[in-house]
Protein backbone atom coordinates (compact mmCIF):
# COMPACT_ATOMS: atom_id res chain seq x y z
CA UNK A 1 0.00 0.00 0.00
CA UNK A 2 3.17 2.33 -0.54
CA UNK A 3 0.83 4.72 -3.08
CA UNK A 4 -1.56 5.15 -0.65
CA UNK A 5 0.80 7.07 1.30
CA UNK A 6 1.49 9.10 -1.29
CA UNK A 7 0.12 12.65 -2.47
CA UNK A 8 -2.93 12.24 -5.11
CA UNK A 9 -1.06 13.97 -7.78
CA UNK A 10 1.97 11.82 -7.24
CA UNK A 11 0.38 8.72 -8.06
CA UNK A 12 0.12 8.98 -11.52
CA UNK A 13 3.37 8.73 -13.59
CA UNK A 14 4.37 11.81 -15.67
CA UNK A 15 7.03 12.45 -18.42
CA UNK A 16 9.59 15.15 -17.86
CA UNK A 17 10.19 17.95 -20.46
CA UNK A 18 12.73 20.51 -20.93
CA UNK A 19 11.98 23.90 -22.49
CA UNK A 20 14.02 25.82 -24.80
CA UNK A 21 13.36 29.42 -24.20
CA UNK A 22 15.33 32.74 -26.08
CA UNK A 23 14.87 36.59 -26.64
CA UNK A 24 17.41 38.47 -28.50
CA UNK A 25 21.01 37.57 -27.77
CA UNK A 26 19.94 35.24 -24.82
CA UNK A 27 18.85 31.58 -24.37
CA UNK A 28 18.17 28.99 -21.65
CA UNK A 29 16.66 25.76 -20.50
CA UNK A 30 14.86 24.18 -17.82
CA UNK A 31 12.86 21.34 -16.76
CA UNK A 32 9.33 20.97 -16.98
CA UNK A 33 7.10 18.65 -15.91
CA UNK A 34 3.43 20.49 -15.77
CA UNK A 35 2.70 20.02 -19.22
CA UNK A 36 -0.80 18.82 -20.65
CA UNK A 37 -2.33 19.06 -23.68
CA UNK A 38 -5.80 20.82 -23.41
CA UNK A 39 -7.49 20.94 -27.67
CA UNK A 40 -7.07 18.98 -30.41
CA UNK A 41 -8.16 21.41 -32.95
CA UNK A 42 -6.14 23.81 -32.48
CA UNK A 43 -3.88 21.93 -31.24
CA UNK A 44 -2.85 23.42 -27.86
CA UNK A 45 -1.13 22.59 -24.23
CA UNK A 46 -1.09 24.19 -20.87
CA UNK A 47 2.43 24.68 -20.07
CA UNK A 48 3.40 25.83 -15.98
CA UNK A 49 6.54 27.64 -15.72
CA UNK A 50 8.06 28.38 -11.99
CA UNK A 51 8.20 32.47 -10.82
CA UNK A 52 11.28 34.16 -11.20
CA UNK A 53 13.55 31.40 -13.50
CA UNK A 54 14.83 32.63 -16.39
CA UNK A 55 12.97 31.40 -18.74
CA UNK A 56 9.85 32.74 -17.63
CA UNK A 57 11.63 35.82 -18.36
CA UNK A 58 12.76 35.17 -21.75
CA UNK A 59 9.05 33.40 -22.69
CA UNK A 60 7.78 36.84 -21.27
CA UNK A 61 9.80 38.81 -23.82
CA UNK A 62 9.37 36.19 -26.76
CA UNK A 63 6.23 33.82 -26.09
CA UNK A 64 7.87 31.45 -28.81
CA UNK A 65 9.44 28.34 -27.44
CA UNK A 66 10.40 24.36 -27.79
CA UNK A 67 8.97 21.87 -25.50
CA UNK A 68 11.77 18.94 -25.65
CA UNK A 69 10.26 15.56 -25.16
CA UNK A 70 13.03 14.23 -23.16
CA UNK A 71 14.23 10.40 -23.01
CA UNK A 72 15.41 8.25 -20.11
CA UNK A 73 19.45 8.33 -21.17
CA UNK A 74 18.51 12.23 -20.64
CA UNK A 75 17.87 12.11 -17.22
CA UNK A 76 21.74 12.88 -16.08
CA UNK A 77 20.58 16.53 -17.92
CA UNK A 78 18.35 17.04 -14.89
CA UNK A 79 20.98 17.98 -12.35
CA UNK A 80 21.97 20.97 -14.93
CA UNK A 81 18.73 22.16 -16.57
CA UNK A 82 16.42 21.56 -13.40
CA UNK A 83 18.15 22.53 -9.96
CA UNK A 84 20.28 25.18 -10.85
CA UNK A 85 19.76 28.70 -12.39
CA UNK A 86 19.83 30.29 -15.80
CA UNK A 87 20.54 33.84 -13.81
CA UNK A 88 23.31 32.31 -12.35
CA UNK A 89 24.84 29.99 -15.43
CA UNK A 90 24.86 29.57 -18.55
CA UNK A 91 23.31 26.38 -19.45
CA UNK A 92 23.43 26.14 -23.08
CA UNK A 93 27.57 26.61 -22.61
CA UNK A 94 27.39 23.43 -20.05
CA UNK A 95 25.60 21.43 -22.80
CA UNK A 96 28.71 22.05 -25.83
CA UNK A 97 28.27 18.91 -27.76
CA UNK A 98 24.52 18.04 -26.76
CA UNK A 99 22.38 20.86 -28.77
CA UNK A 100 21.46 21.45 -32.38
CA UNK A 101 19.67 23.95 -33.64
CA UNK A 102 15.58 23.59 -34.30
CA UNK A 103 13.53 26.72 -35.97
CA UNK A 104 16.03 29.06 -34.86
CA UNK A 105 16.31 27.97 -31.07
CA UNK A 106 18.91 25.47 -29.38
CA UNK A 107 17.42 22.60 -28.69
CA UNK A 108 18.83 19.13 -27.02
CA UNK A 109 19.94 16.84 -29.84
CA UNK A 110 18.66 13.04 -29.21
CA UNK A 111 15.20 14.00 -27.54
CA UNK A 112 11.81 11.86 -28.41
CA UNK A 113 10.76 15.14 -30.57
CA UNK A 114 10.36 18.84 -29.96
CA UNK A 115 7.20 20.82 -30.10
CA UNK A 116 7.24 24.68 -31.22
CA UNK A 117 4.82 26.30 -28.90
CA UNK A 118 3.60 29.84 -28.39
CA UNK A 119 2.19 31.47 -25.78
CA UNK A 120 -1.18 33.02 -26.29
CA UNK A 121 -2.93 33.29 -22.44
CA UNK A 122 -1.67 33.53 -19.20
CA UNK A 123 -2.63 32.25 -15.69
CA UNK A 124 -1.19 32.68 -11.84
CA UNK A 125 -0.82 29.36 -10.74
CA UNK A 126 0.76 30.24 -7.84
CA UNK A 127 4.39 29.22 -7.95
CA UNK A 128 3.76 29.03 -11.46
CA UNK A 129 2.34 30.64 -14.21
CA UNK A 130 0.42 28.92 -16.75
CA UNK A 131 0.43 29.42 -20.21
CA UNK A 132 -1.91 28.29 -23.00
CA UNK A 133 -0.08 27.62 -26.23
CA UNK A 134 -0.91 26.79 -29.86
CA UNK A 135 1.51 24.52 -31.36
CA UNK A 136 3.33 26.07 -34.27
CA UNK A 137 5.63 23.53 -35.35
CA UNK A 138 6.23 19.63 -34.26
CA UNK A 139 8.88 17.13 -35.19
CA UNK A 140 9.82 13.91 -33.53
CA UNK A 141 13.59 12.83 -33.74
CA UNK A 142 13.66 8.92 -32.69
CA UNK A 143 11.55 6.10 -30.95
CA UNK A 144 13.22 5.40 -27.23
CA UNK A 145 11.38 5.39 -23.45
CA UNK A 146 10.35 8.72 -22.30
CA UNK A 147 11.78 10.36 -19.13
CA UNK A 148 8.85 10.16 -15.84
CA UNK A 149 8.83 11.40 -13.03
CA UNK A 150 8.91 7.84 -11.59
CA UNK A 151 12.11 7.11 -13.27
CA UNK A 152 13.86 10.36 -11.47
CA UNK A 153 12.12 9.18 -8.38
CA UNK A 154 13.97 5.74 -8.57
CA UNK A 155 17.37 7.34 -9.42
CA UNK A 156 16.84 8.89 -6.73
CA UNK A 157 17.18 12.38 -9.17
CA UNK A 158 14.25 13.84 -7.12
CA UNK A 159 12.45 12.81 -4.01
CA UNK A 160 8.75 14.08 -4.35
Amino acid sequence: MKSLRKKPWNRVDQPVYSIASKAGDQANMNICSYVTPVSMKPKRFIVALYKNTLTLELVRKNPEFILQYLTRDQHRLINLLGKKSGHAIDKISRLKNQVTVYNDFVVLKDCLAYAHLKAVAWLDGGDHWCTLCDVVAYKNIQEAVPLTLNYLRDKKIIST
